[in-house]
């Protein structure tokens, strides 16, 4: 049953597995969401011998080894054998490989004369690029944040407030003393966390740790799915980082790329000399746009590769979410496609209906198993339901990035104030639609980068108007309905545009008007987490009443957000113009003292310090449809939020 390799007396066992039969059962049956268990490399004990046991799905292989530093990458000392039940799988144990030790796997293929050295699919830990060989490893860890996990499910929720920041790991901080390096894992973990509780931040995003070769990809071409990038640490530094935030009342989201993967030829493509992964024809499996391969949804290994990536993440590293990137160009066959260049649906229409199934599936199987996590779309299509119940026909998605809001309110913005009321349907078209989704509000990377410029620098005029503007911006985002994401560097204003090799502009909080902007943008998120009106009805129009969307001679609108129970409402005025409106009155749902909480033209903020001393008493007079009304001062280029007191 052992096959001697005759230069180093080293043994292949071949008559052991970690499979069973209902294992393989489930493996064919395309049910198996825990292969990270199963395949890949484990150290064990093996008839009383330490080793690590080896299992790659490769059912086109002809021949098989692995290949390492233990034997000389020596292509023939360690053959694996082909289990005889038709899986696929190749397995076999190796004594003596020990954790650390680099390898791969040497695939000759049946067909093609095809020989390739791969690194392992499902490897936990791999070499620092530009090397590319997957490492022994375990991903043991003694975890601290059975605090964070007990309350999750009620703190994780869609009534719960949610303030992610988004963060790029190699680029948020550097060590300028060492020759600009990246921080590992454990170093952000204490600057991250105390800076982002500091903050009012709930969330942390993370831009995908997932191993990938090319930098400047930031982690959106992965070749290792299971394996947190070795460029700041290993796994369990990583689990370290995710931990030491949980500790700290800090959610940890990821972000997530079952839509492609790069052309690298130790990662995924053509595994073994066939199309394993990706789909053999070139119209359905390849993206124009990136230059990659998209996954074949309708083979059952590769829905188990995927389904069972996310329920790694969520078992083994505790994070609380998932971020799916590039949903659209999952759904749609002529995605960046020409006539032509596409192959319609069984039923000649457009829609990926694999992948709609693998989407639905993966839904469904994730919060099934993982209470208190939440699955987050970025779709920028108007496609129904991303975020409804399966059984109502949707995707079964927790949330959906709000695209249509991100590009109008920007486009808006960026307009000189004197004619944004020309554009006034950009600023509130966003209500027409805003309860058909569970919308999150994204102010991502991807807008601050090739040649879009900074947040700051998209708003007009002098950099005060510029600071004023954005203020009013992040105000005006964090009232209205929707949970809420921000890039990192724009909550301070940084000037230039997300660069990945570097840090970002720290320095600039030495000035005020940047740290103007960071201190509103705390205060804002201390504010909004406090207040249950601001989020815990976000997705139901319960929570939101206009009171004037139509001053568009102005540019000034107010609305109200209420509470669950309709006893905590806060008023939200906003001016997108630099002119004082003064003795501007506005219409409020009950009488009684209405205070004011937050304005962004006070003068700690940057602003002129205009506004209403505190807040104002409701006075008798109709205004707008409502009994009462409020006589403001509503402050240049400002949002200012008031709180009801009491009612009358």
């Amino acid at each position: 049953m052992s096959k001697t390799n005759a230069e180093n007396n080293e043994q292949v066992i071949y008559d052991y597995s970690v499979f069973t039969d209902h294992d393989i059962y489930l493996f064919k049956q395309g049910t198996h969401f825990q292969l990270y268990n199963k395949l890949g490399s484990r150290q064990m004990t093996v008839d009383g011998r330490q080793g690590v046991y080896f299992a790659i799905w490769v059912p086109n292989a002809r021949y098989v080894s692995v290949i390492g530093e233990f034997n000389g990458w020596d292509k023939k000392a360690h053959p694996l054998k082909p289990r005889t039940d038709e899986s696929g799988i190749w397995e076999g144990f190796i004594p003596s490989v020990q954790k650390g030790q680099a390898y791969k796997y040497h695939i000759v293929s049946r067909y093609h004369h095809y020989r390739v050295d791969k690194s392992d699919p499902y490897g936990y830990y791999w070499e620092v690029a530009p090397k590319t060989a997957s490492i022994v490893w375990d991903i043991d860890y003694q975890w601290n944040d059975h605090d964070w996990m007990s309350r999750r499910a009620a703190v994780n929720t869609l009534s719960s407030p949610m303030s992610v920041y988004e963060v790029h790991l190699g680029s948020w901080r550097r060590n300028s003393l060492e020759d600009n390096r990246f921080l590992t894992y454990r170093e952000l973990a204490h600057e991250l966390a105390d800076y982002v509780k500091d903050m009012g931040f709930t969330h942390v995003e993370f831009l995908p740790v997932m191993e990938h070769p090319f930098y400047g990809s930031w982690g959106y071409q992965i070749v290792g799915y299971y394996a947190p990038t070795s460029r700041y640490g290993t796994p369990q530094d990583f689990m370290y980082l995710v931990d030491y935030l949980h500790q700290h009342g800090i959610g940890v989201i990821l972000d997530w790329v079952p839509s492609h993967f790069p052309s690298d030829v130790h990662g995924l493509i053509y595994g073994d000399g066939t199309h394993l992964y990706e789909h053999e024809d070139y119209r359905k499996g390849f993206h124009p746009d990136w230059e990659t391969y998209i996954f074949n949804y309708s083979r059952n290994e590769v829905r188990e590769f995927l389904i069972s990536n996310a329920f790694y993440w969520f078992e083994k590293y505790h994070v609380d979410g998932l971020r799916v990137d590039a949903v659209a160009s999952m759904l749609y066959l002529d995605y960046s496609r020409e006539e032509g260049e596409w192959i319609p649906n069984e039923f000649g229409g457009r829609e990926n209906l694999e992948a709609i199934d693998f989407l639905r599936t993966l839904n469904k199987a994730v919060y099934g198993q993982f209470p208190g996590i939440q699955m987050i779309a970025e779709e920028s299509t108007a496609w129904p339901s991303v975020s409804k119940p399966i059984y109502l026909g949707g995707l079964g998605f927790g949330m959906k990035w709000n695209m249509g809001w991100m590009h109008d309110i920007l486009k808006f913005m960026s307009k000189n104030p004197l004619f944004r009321k020309y554009h006034h349907s950009q600023l509130t078209f966003s209500l027409v639609y805003a309860f058909e989704e569970n919308f999150m509000l994204s102010l991502s990377h991807d807008e601050v980068v090739y040649g879009k410029g900074s947040l700051v620098n998209k708003m007009p005029g002098d950099v005060w108007q510029k600071c004023a503007n954005l203020r009013l911006l992040f105000g005006y985002m964090y009232t209205h309905p929707g949970k809420k994401l921000l890039f990192m560097g724009s909550e301070f204003a940084q000037w230039s545009e997300w660069n990945h090799d570097a840090s970002l502009e720290w320095h600039l909080l030495g000035s005020e008007p940047h740290q103007g902007v960071r201190q509103w943008m705390r205060d804002l998120n201390h504010l909004y987490k406090n207040e249950k009106a601001l989020y815990e009805v976000d997705f139901k129009s319960d929570g939101f009443d206009w009171i004037d969307c139509n001053d568009w001679e102005s540019s000034v609108i107010a609305f109200v957000r209420k509470s669950k129970s309709g006893s905590e409402m806060m008023l939200v005025v906003c001016n997108f113009t630099p002119v004082v409106r003064e003795g501007y009155r506005v219409g409020v749902p009950v009488g009684g003292f209405w205070k004011e909480m937050l304005n962004s033209d006070a003068q700690i903020y940057g602003g002129s310090g205009a506004g209403n001393k505190g807040g104002l008493t409701a006075e008798p007079v109709s205004v707008h449809g409502r009994e009462y009304s409020l006589h403001l001062e509503v402050p240049p280029l400002s949002v200012v939020i008031f709180k009801n007191q009491w009612r009358k």
